[in-house]
């Protein structure tokens, strides 16, 4: 633990950010947890310590920096901006990281704002999942200005294993988005493999063992196959986040003239499953998808 660390207010304790508070608290930081549902920061409270406030700006308000982990671009400007938005609590020479999977342009505009009054911005989103964020052990895509960054570096590391740097304000997100894109066509691939595999008649979880150690090899193979051979898609992040965030690469797509054929298709796979009842089941319920398809025919 350190001997002395940051004053921090982390807003939005979800599935994400109620582990990621949990671990800058255990870091020896000061924290202020506000959550829209008051009931998740009592309960923060109770396991870690700290304070709870009741806007956000109360919970900006003395804190060095401050952390947003949210839904969407409209929950980040709720939290942020207006009278009882972080922005109003916070002083010059502050810092807002922002861990919102969100889109390049909330987050210049964020930073515009936040500008005029003092206040650095890095945008940050994350990649791990729950799991990660439970453990410690995200990887961080970063936009913002180098001696910001570099400042922040410590308290990113209390529940990263990886962060970097990629540009200016809005590139963290724009690399997010790549993330979402080879999530996206690995996901669909593996299930389309599982599902062949099954059709032939091979035996699914031998057939991964043999190519699990070869090109096909991939962290969704890894920690995903056996689950989707089993049916069990319980793994926190939800179909609806992934079309969200699939949303947002697309606009992107649009607007930057970046073809996203395969990209574009997923997204409309993950509608089917949408209406299948599969709102809330994690991303690697593409196969079930599949199977359900081969079964009406």
């Amino acid at each position: 633990m350190q001997d002395m660390g940051e004053t921090v207010a982390f807003i939005g304790l979800g599935v994400m950010g109620y582990p990621m508070a949990g671990h800058l608290a255990r870091a020896g930081h000061t924290v202020t947890v506000y959550n829209r549902t008051g009931s998740r920061a009592t309960a923060w409270v109770k396991a870690y310590g700290g304070r709870k406030a009741t806007t956000p700006a109360q919970a900006a308000a003395g804190a060095r920096y401050v952390m947003t982990c949210v839904g969407n671009d409209e929950d980040l400007r709720n939290v942020v901006l207006g009278e009882k938005g972080a922005l109003a609590g916070m002083g010059k020479g502050s810092v807002l990281i922002d861990h919102t999977t969100a889109s390049a342009d909330v987050a210049r505009e964020i930073a515009g704002l936040a500008g005029k009054q003092g206040v650095s911005v890095l945008d940050a989103p994350v990649s791990g999942g729950q799991a990660g964020a439970e453990a410690g052990q995200l990887t961080i895509m970063v936009g913002g200005k180098p001696a910001i960054y570099k400042q922040a570096t410590p308290l990113l590391a209390a529940y990263a294993r990886m962060h970097q740097l990629m540009g200016p304000v809005g590139a963290g997100q724009l690399t997010k988005m790549v993330n979402q894109i080879c999530i996206a066509g690995v996901v669909q691939g593996l299930a389309e493999g599982l599902h062949f595999a099954r059709a032939v008649g091979l035996d699914r979880a031998k057939a991964v063992g043999v190519i699990a150690k070869g090109a096909a090899q991939s962290w969704q193979m890894d920690n995903r196959a056996v689950s989707m051979i089993e049916g069990r898609f319980d793994f926190g992040f939800a179909v609806d986040w992934m079309r969200k965030d699939l949303g947002i690469v697309l606009a992107e797509a649009r607007r930057s003239g970046a073809s996203l054929p395969l990209t574009a298709l997923v997204d409309q796979f993950y509608a089917e499953v949408q209406q299948m009842g599969g709102s809330r089941w994690d991303t690697s319920s593409l196969i079930a998808r599949l199977e359900a398809v081969k079964s009406k025919r």
